[in-house]
């Protein structure tokens, strides 16, 4: 019987993101706590004897039509680190919305660095999977573990958060791509002084960070600030927040009742919306 087996891709979620600053090669330097939740994308593979991509899911068709894309980038660059074939057979199932804030893409890439690592017997190397990933993209190391760090630099300094308390989130979507770079183009102000790395994670902590690229995505795209507004007004809503660059935002509660409730009530006055009451894993 053919080899086959399936990777689950977890949103991504920033729970706050600080801009620190600018280097000289135009990238931003930033602080974040990224989590990841039980929503997310789901890869399939299988044996092929060449390489082929598929995807299905409720987004799919939101997906950019290019060859030339993360997954495909991402067999590739592994591929040729580890001197082996490009071979096997992927099917990508979309459930989260495209360019939406919760590093679909970068969490896609990690699933399939993982995914192929196994198909093609490959040695267990995070670390070395971790540094194809910074190739790749910013947020792809952090997505390579799928669990609670605290970011730095411009993504790639990951310092591991144990004895996370239990996070539940409302995910919200109003259906809106927003491209990261014409955010960072907006953003104006002053950067944030740096944070040392919490010895704890705790609710007001994070309620006294913010996300500094909000202001300018809504600029981008003013269905943000009206999901932010939605959130926030939920019963048992502790604080509404933006992931990433947007638009997905997210309400954060103290357990699954409250965010079930939440996602309910959203749902009903706003059907159009994508909405997930999330658990971070």
């Amino acid at each position: 019987m053919p080899h086959s087996f399936q990777v689950f891709a977890p949103a991504k979620v920033n729970l706050f993101l600080h801009v620190t600053g600018k280097r000289a090669d135009g990238y931003h330097t930033l602080q974040s706590l990224m989590v990841f939740a039980d929503a997310g994308d789901a890869l399939s593979f299988g044996e092929h004897e060449g390489f082929i991509v598929e995807t299905a899911g409720p987004f799919a068709d939101d997906l950019p039509k290019t060859e030339d894309n993360l997954i495909d980038k991402a067999a590739r660059l592994l591929a040729a680190e580890y001197a082996v074939p490009l071979r096997g057979k992927i099917v990508l199932t979309k459930n989260l919305p495209v360019a939406s804030g919760l590093g679909g893409g970068s969490a896609d890439a990690a699933a399939a660095l993982r995914g192929l690592a196994r198909l093609w017997d490959l040695p267990e190397e995070a670390s070395r999977l971790r540094a194809l990933g910074l190739r790749l993209g910013a947020d792809l190391p952090a997505c390579i573990g799928s669990r609670a760090v605290f970011a730095d630099g411009i993504g790639e300094v990951l310092t591991a958060m144990k004895d996370m308390p239990a996070l539940h989130l409302v995910l919200v979507n109003p259906r809106v791509s927003v491209p990261t770079a014409e955010v960072f183009k907006k953003r104006q102000g002053a950067f944030s002084e740096p944070l040392p790395v919490p010895e704890k994670i705790t609710a007001d902590f994070l309620g006294e960070c913010r996300n500094d690229l909000t202001q300018a995505a809504i600029a981008v795209a003013p269905e943000i600030g009206d999901v932010l507004r939605a959130v926030g007004t939920t019963n048992g809503c502790l604080f509404a927040r933006m992931s990433g660059s947007g638009a997905t935002c997210f309400g954060f509660y103290e357990d699954a009742g409250a965010a079930g409730q939440a996602a309910n009530v959203l749902t009903a006055a706003h059907p159009a919306w994508w909405i997930r009451a999330a658990k971070v894993i």
